[in-house]
């Protein structure tokens, strides 16, 4: 939990970035944002400091929504384990019910990093002006009730369960697959080391990119309003607007940051297994 934190420090700007490219609004005939057309227009108008706008709720997401994917996810995967290797099936189910767990425990903190992150380019009159986490929740329950809570529920944990399909599944897919092939051209075998952990886990944060990438502008849309709305209607309206390449906006922030931290995370849980394992042998 203390490398997802250490990541999510590291990688926050990103975030940033990827949400405001998310809830900006495209305009017929003018070109769309880059990443470092936002990144750039941000330190220039706010400062940098204003980069890590949101961070206290990126902790807060991180310690709910990725302790309890990542923790149920394992602990399904021991107990399918018990009578033998599980199928590939059997992984990606585990995979997605716990990442509809993460999702779930995670909407609150992802609705407030939502809002934080976007709250500079929004008028005046319709900030929310929450100055951390802890008071964001607050305000969030005074101001919609416990209701608010679930904006965008549908959505998140659809990303939620796509996220820990592709990420954490794809992972051990791309994992075994390599520890039983050669590679094509240059034929190299893998062991089960460092080397072998990156590898899987750049390939797996890509695909996890591409495959959330809808569900994801789709969230960070419903959770930035301040009205009611629905899926359906910011789905149509967006597509009405925009185009059907308004569901891959972000997409480059999005995998800088999801790549160095899909890497970091398997690395360490690999590390973390490999120690418990040294320590705790199973006979």
């Amino acid at each position: 939990m203390r490398l997802c934190i250490v990541a999510a420090v590291c990688t926050h700007p990103l975030d940033l970035t990827k949400v405001r490219m998310q809830t900006i609004p495209s305009v017929p005939g003018q070109k769309r944002p880059s990443t470092v057309s936002v990144l750039r227009m941000t330190v220039a108008e706010q400062g940098f400091r204003s980069l890590y706008a949101g961070l206290t709720a990126s902790l807060l997401r991180q310690m709910s929504y990725s302790l309890v994917r990542l923790g149920s996810y394992e602990e399904m995967k021991s107990r399918l384990s018990r009578d033998g290797p599980p199928s590939s099936g059997k992984l990606l189910l585990a995979a997605m019910a716990a990442g509809g767990l993460g999702g779930i425990a995670g909407n609150p903190a992802d609705i407030l990093l939502v809002r934080m992150t976007s709250d500079s380019i929004r008028p005046p009159d319709k900030r929310y002006n929450y100055s951390n986490a802890i008071s964001g929740l607050v305000q969030l329950i005074r101001s919609e009730g416990a209701r608010g809570l679930f904006r965008g529920l549908e959505t998140n944990t659809v990303r939620a369960v796509l996220m820990n399909g592709s990420q954490v599944w794809s992972y051990d897919l791309f994992k075994s697959w390599f520890l039983r092939h050669q590679l094509p051209i240059v034929n190299f075998q893998f062991r089960d080391n460092l080397a072998l952990h990156m590898v899987a886990s750049t390939l797996a944060g890509t695909v996890a990119t591409t495959v959330c990438s809808p569900a994801d502008v789709l969230r960070s849309r419903l959770m930035s309003a301040s009205g009611k709305s629905n899926p359906i209607e910011v789905l149509t309206t967006s597509l009405r607007g925009e185009g059907p390449r308004f569901l891959f906006k972000g997409w480059t922030p999005a995998f800088i940051r999801l790549g160095p931290n899909t890497i970091f995370m398997f690395v360490f849980l690999e590390q973390l297994k490999k120690g418990w394992r040294t320590l705790f042998p199973v006979n």
